[in-house]
């Protein structure tokens, strides 16, 4: 004959039923009444809070979807409270634990808020009774949650996510929530069994407890909760090897075509073919790259100055091989470039502007040490002064005559003589302002690759200092 015995009314009493043999259909017999009762929450007074033990461990993360900020995880999710409707004696009972279907026994309603889907994960029909009231509810759980993911320092980046359980529709008054085990357990746990990580590492698992007096001020929210913060590190080793080794190759293979002679058309098509190929890398490591609408990745910003500057190489190519082979045909260095450009940047790069010729000099003739240097302003002067036709016209033989027309024609060869070198100045200016921006751009080139180099070292020791 199964009897239950109901105590004295008191706030936290159990009913405590007896069993006629000491076997499992016996206990069974006696929890059934109890188990009509799965529909409310089991207190033997409602103003009893009901605490909810609580921990997992992570057995699996799946992914992360970076342009829909959802983590992908797989949990083994263990819930514990004290039902006051039963008890028993296990020696009575014949046991002290019974497995009995999950539908049979009121659960709570304690949710994740960042849960964006479905629970795909198989369902355990039982939940675990102990013989002091206690339930205890295993599951596991595939979790489809919202992440705030910062992709800011990819691939090198740590992110941090939330699990926040709370009930749905209980207050705190009614449903209590604590943490059941250590965090440090937890984690200990989740990397000892942690199955599927694929690019991912589970660093640390961290937790915190909704403060209960600011909610009894009204100040808070009502409901009672307890987050979980996952941080997750990217194993880098795949995309350094398939995004960053290949870039580094390709924009210093463009570094060392600043060896190649700048007048030569070969340059030109060297980085006409660098920027192709640079291109179609791009494209095929362009599903690699996460996309988000809110951040955009540095490793984005490297590939975009990297093709930038292979653009500028190949525009800095065609500029001065056009001054290197056409300057002759160019009007005279303006002054502004021969300060910026000859004088300051040449200086920069360690290439000084080259002295002016202002005199042509004559070669003496073989054996005759009494020709002299005239200066080319003082024979311009002598023949705008008309000197020489004053020299010549007292003469009236034809052996003058032809001496003066003889001197005519070696002046006009003279000025002829001075503009070719005021051309040669004027193209070699010209040639040395070509060869400054050559040099400009390549330290710019060694600038940017030294400085990517550091950072990128940088954010790795950043990454695993974590």
């Amino acid at each position: 004959m199964v009897t239950i015995v109901s105590p004295a009314p008191c706030l936290r009493c159990k009913i405590v039923v007896n069993c006629t043999k000491p076997n499992t259909i016996s206990l069974l017999a006696a929890l059934e009444n109890v188990m009509t009762m799965y529909s409310i929450r089991p207190v033997m007074n409602l103003s009893t809070p009901t605490d909810i033990s609580m921990h997992f461990t992570l057995y699996g993360i799946l992914g992360v979807e970076e342009k829909a900020q959802l983590l992908n995880t797989y949990i083994w999710l263990v819930m514990e409270w004290e039902n006051e409707f039963f008890s028993w004696d296990p020696v009575q009972c014949g046991t002290a634990n019974i497995s009995l279907p999950r539908e049979r026994f009121w659960s709570p309603d304690v949710v994740i808020n960042e849960f964006m889907d479905e629970n795909r994960a198989p369902s355990v029909p039982y939940v675990y009774i102990k013989h002091t009231g206690k339930v205890l509810d295993a599951e596991p759980v595939r979790v489809v949650s919202s992440c705030n993911l910062d992709i800011y320092t990819f691939p090198f980046d740590v992110q941090n996510c939330t699990f926040t359980f709370n009930s749905y529709i209980h207050h705190v008054s009614d449903i209590r929530i604590i943490l059941g085990k250590k965090v440090e357990d937890i984690l200990k746990r989740s990397i000892s069994v942690l199955s599927t990580e694929g690019e991912w590492e589970l660093m640390d698992i961290k937790s915190s407890k909704l403060n209960l007096s600011s909610i009894d001020q009204g100040e808070s929210n009502p409901y009672d909760e307890l987050c979980f913060y996952i941080v997750l590190r990217r194993r880098a080793t795949l995309y350094v090897v398939n995004l960053l080794i290949p870039s580094c190759f390709l924009i210093t293979v463009d570094l060392f075509s600043f060896l190649l002679p700048p007048q030569n058309v070969d340059r030109s098509s060297f980085k006409m073919s660098l920027i192709f190929g640079y291109s179609v890398f791009l494209l095929i490591v362009n599903d690699l790259l996460p996309v988000t609408g809110s951040t955009i990745p540095l490793i984005n910003v490297f590939f975009a100055i990297c093709l930038a500057l292979m653009v500028a190489s190949l525009l800095e190519t065609i500029l001065i091989t056009n001054l290197l082979v056409g300057s002759s045909n160019f009007h005279p260095v303006p002054g502004w470039v021969r300060v910026l450009v000859l004088c300051f940047m040449g200086t920069l790069v360690w290439l000084p502007q080259k002295s002016r010729e202002d005199k042509i000099i004559l070669n003496p003739v073989a054996g005759d040490t009494d020709v002299k240097v005239f200066p080319l302003v003082t024979v311009e002067r002598q023949v705008q002064a008309g000197e020489q036709g004053e020299m010549w016209s007292e003469a009236d033989d034809s052996a003058l005559a032809e001496l003066k027309k003889l001197g005519n024609e070696l002046q006009s060869i003279r000025l002829k003589v001075a503009q070719h070198v005021d051309g040669n100045q004027i193209s070699q200016d010209w040639m040395q302002v070509g060869y400054i921006l050559d040099r400009l751009l390549f330290g710019v080139y060694c600038i940017f690759i030294t400085f990517s180099f550091i950072v990128i070292l940088c954010i790795w020791s950043n990454s695993y200092s974590q």
